[in-house]
């Protein structure tokens, strides 16, 4: 089937489309914080970088990062069609997430970054040490 639209129409059409987040990584997370107690974190604050979770006293923020889209080594692809546009996408990502953990940490905040592939069963005690761990230092200066 043809498409309706010339291409500008349809890019501009394309744009306008917002995702819905990383919602289920999200929500995965949060259980694996509940079921194992770990607490003292809010969801989506209104702060540089927008993380997905911080944790207040320990200044620490988290991300909760998707394989695909911020280019896990182990896992992300790049899509054989319009790879030069994917290419383009997914380092623009990458060095995103450079920027908002170096300006975060000139804020004196700690950066955790987990990938989406961490929170599957298998990884869970691993992440939750790692977590921990985090946790238990002290603030950044």
């Amino acid at each position: 089937m043809t498409d309706v639209f010339t291409p500008n129409k349809r890019s501009q059409v394309m744009s306008n489309i917002r995702g819905r987040g990383n919602r289920r990584t999200e929500l995965a997370m949060v259980q694996l914080l509940r079921r194992h107690h770990i607490t003292g974190w809010r969801r989506h604050p209104p702060m540089f970088g927008r993380p997905d979770f911080i944790f207040r006293g320990p200044r620490m923020a988290l991300f909760v990062d998707g394989c695909f889209w911020h280019g896990c080594p182990h896992h992300s692809t790049v899509p054989a069609t319009h790879r030069g546009f994917w290419l383009n996408k997914l380092e623009g990502n990458r060095r995103r997430d450079r920027l908002v953990n170096r300006m975060l940490r000139a804020m004196g905040w700690r950066v955790l970054r987990v990938w989406e592939h961490e929170l599957k069963p298998k990884r869970e005690s691993a992440l939750v040490r790692r977590i921990q761990c985090a946790l238990s230092q002290p603030p950044p200066d």
